[in-house]
């Protein structure tokens, strides 16, 4: 069962879908600066957070889950925001299910398939975490690329307790996904996209690659000095252009 977050409001709903590794609490500076103006539905990933996996997954399932809980909630149509992992899923819920998603917003994503020598320092990173548990620098390692600076201990916490065979399905999620660049002009809907200066993890190329393939979508909005999770380092950058955005598309 998906696990998820039904914050209510009375304004159009709006689906927030997290980074890898993250869970729903993530958006806690989006739910408070947006809430009275949005019904912000916050969804767990497979495997992350309070919502199960019992083997091999996709991005694309992982749409379909959310579409669920849509359904669940009565909620027919919604905009979607989502940070990094959560930017894949947003793009694969406004190609499956156009005429439900009124809007998108991407944040420090891509749509490029992962770069294989990436895909392969990730690997590394999770037989390291298989064999070593998730040891001081092995989270520093990855709190380094995901929020650069900011405060990292309380999602230590929650990593430390996450399954350590749980890691090495949720990479393999990550690095094997396919690529949507030939499919962006498939997207119909408005789409926003925001990217960090200093993101860790994509160049600013992989935002530009959207913005310019999506037919409805506005210039880059770049965050400068912006980690690769916007959304949870950089609210203060993130929150205006994003409630204008889905003040006029949600």
């Amino acid at each position: 069962m998906t696990h998820f977050v039904d914050h209510g409001g009375g304004g159009p709903a709006v689906v927030l879908l997290h980074s890898f590794l993250m869970d729903g609490e993530m958006f806690a500076p989006q739910v408070a600066a947006l809430g009275d103006a949005f019904r912000l539905v916050t969804v767990d990933i497979r495997g992350h957070g309070q919502s199960p996996v019992d083997g091999p997954f996709t991005y694309w399932d992982v749409a379909n889950d959310v579409l669920e809980v849509l359904d669940q909630l009565g909620i027919d149509q919604f905009a979607a925001v989502g940070t990094s992992q959560g930017g894949f899923v947003a793009m694969r819920l406004a190609l499956i299910a156009p005429e439900r998603v009124t809007a998108i917003a991407v944040l420090g994503s891509s749509a490029a398939a992962e770069d294989p020598q990436v895909a392969e320092a990730y690997r590394g990173l999770g037989t390291l975490w298989a064999t070593q548990g998730p040891t001081d620098q092995l989270l520093d390692m990855v709190a380094t690329i995901c929020i650069g600076a900011m405060d990292s201990s309380a999602w230590r916490i929650k990593l430390r307790a996450l399954p350590i065979d749980r890691v090495h399905v949720l990479l393999n999620v990550l690095v094997d996904r396919d690529g949507l660049l030939d499919r962006l002009g498939e997207i119909s809907c408005p789409a926003l996209v925001l990217h960090g200066g200093a993101d860790a993890a994509y160049p600013v190329e992989r935002a530009e690659e959207i913005a310019a393939a999506v037919p409805k979508a506005e210039p880059v909005v770049l965050v400068e000095g912006g980690a690769h999770f916007l959304s949870l380092t950089n609210p203060d950058e993130v929150n205006p252009p994003l409630r204008a955005f889905l003040t006029a598309n949600a």
